[in-house]
């Protein structure tokens, strides 16, 4: 496996947890952070990181570094161009939730770089660099992007990073990706942004919150999320958004008409069951292991993921 060093541009709660799973590992790491007072946490911590994104970029250059983008997606043009400035061709991997956005963006900033998307499917509703552990990514699932034309060494780097930070990787096509989370992400951030809106009801009447328990608590957990974080992804990935929360209107009109008429819900009812129950199946999905040659790998990669399987190491 190959202990290729790690550079993190951004150090919040992913990027903080990605350069202590990645140290933790025995990878060479350092990294940058928008803010010194940032900058100063994680040095105290013992991790090199500092605010100045062209050195860390030119230490990539002399080692050969995979460079990991851990930013909003609104900063990542800014980064993008300096890459392109200073470390053109640097392998090139993120951690941000929307995949074509960021593709369309390198792309435009940054076109020689050997960039291959990925996104860790983990999180709190904690943010910055104190809120950090290098076990946020055990037995998550880590897309990357697999895309027809991708540079497979890159893959590999972003593959093995996945993995020593404990993680299983799913490979996706990048629209397939978009389209997934916002069903499974972007959708219930906002469904819990109105269910703690309701939730909360009128300024001068506490007794609904004050009866708040469990499924309240649940429903509404991401909620608590920095909302200019839940504004970047979902924003990001407004037209894949738009489509589930079409679906989703389009379920609650017809959950209400049945109410309304014949004062049924189990349609509604029974379908969140199912879907509920279908997910917990998926908790278990089949490990595979690849080699990257031959053709069509990439093709081979994607029908893996559609299958909700996880790659989990090299096949000799």
């Amino acid at each position: 496996m190959s202990e290729r060093a790690v550079c993190v541009i951004g150090t919040g709660l992913i990027g903080g947890s990605l350069l202590r799973a990645a140290e933790k590992a025995g990878r060479e790491v350092w990294g940058t952070a928008a803010s010194e007072a940032t900058a100063a946490e994680a040095r105290a911590d013992g991790f090199t990181v500092g605010t100045d994104l062209d050195a860390a970029l030119r230490r990539v250059v002399e080692t050969d570094a995979l460079v990991v983008l851990a930013v909003p997606l609104p900063a990542v043009p800014d980064v993008l161009r300096r890459i392109d400035a200073i470390a053109p061709t640097c392998r090139l991997t993120d951690a941000v939730s929307v995949k074509v956005a960021v593709a369309d963006e390198v792309a435009r900033y940054a076109p020689r770089a050997r960039y291959v998307g990925g996104h860790p499917m983990a999180g709190t509703t904690e943010s910055g660099w104190a809120a950090g552990q290098a076990s946020l990514f055990a037995d998550a699932a880590w897309v990357i992007a697999t895309d027809d034309g991708l540079d497979l060494e890159v893959w590999a780097d972003v593959a093995e990073l996945a993995w020593a930070c404990g993680a299983r990787v799913v490979p996706a096509a990048i629209d397939e990706h978009d389209l997934a989370v916002a069903r499974i992400s972007h959708l219930p951030h906002l469904l819990a942004a109105v269910l703690a809106a309701v939730g909360a009801g009128e300024p001068d009447d506490d007794l609904p919150l004050a009866l708040a328990a469990g499924s309240f608590a649940d429903g509404t957990r991401v909620a608590g999320t920095r909302p200019e974080l839940v504004l970047a992804m979902c924003e990001g990935n407004r037209d894949a958004l738009l489509a589930a929360v079409d679906d989703a209107l389009g379920r609650l009109g017809a959950m209400r008409g049945a109410l309304a008429s014949t004062g049924g819900l189990a349609a509604t009812v029974k379908a969140g069951y199912a879907g509920r129950q279908r997910w917990a199946a998926t908790r278990d999905p089949m490990p595979e292991r690849i080699r990257l040659d031959g053709p069509g790998v990439l093709a081979e990669l994607r029908e893996i993921g559609r299958r909700g399987d996880v790659v989990v190491g090299w096949r000799e």
